[in-house]
């Protein structure tokens, strides 16, 4: 399976409460901006580049 899936499954999976919660915080903009669930979903079901990017950091959080 690999990251997209396991983003997606895990996402389907989380309580609707949880999904407004921060999982990843940009680090190349000033200021710092969060992102939730909700965010970051929207960011990788339109497979964007910046979807692509968080999949890898989640990835190597082991978030996901």
């Amino acid at each position: 399976m690999d990251k997209r899936e396991r983003f997606l499954r895990i996402y389907a999976n989380l309580p609707m409460a949880l999904r407004n919660q921060v999982i990843y915080v940009l680090q190349n903009k000033e200021p710092k901006e969060p992102m939730t669930w909700n965010a970051v979903f929207v960011e990788v079901h339109n497979n964007t580049a910046l979807g692509k990017l968080i999949l890898e950091k989640l990835d190597e959080l082991g978030f996901i």
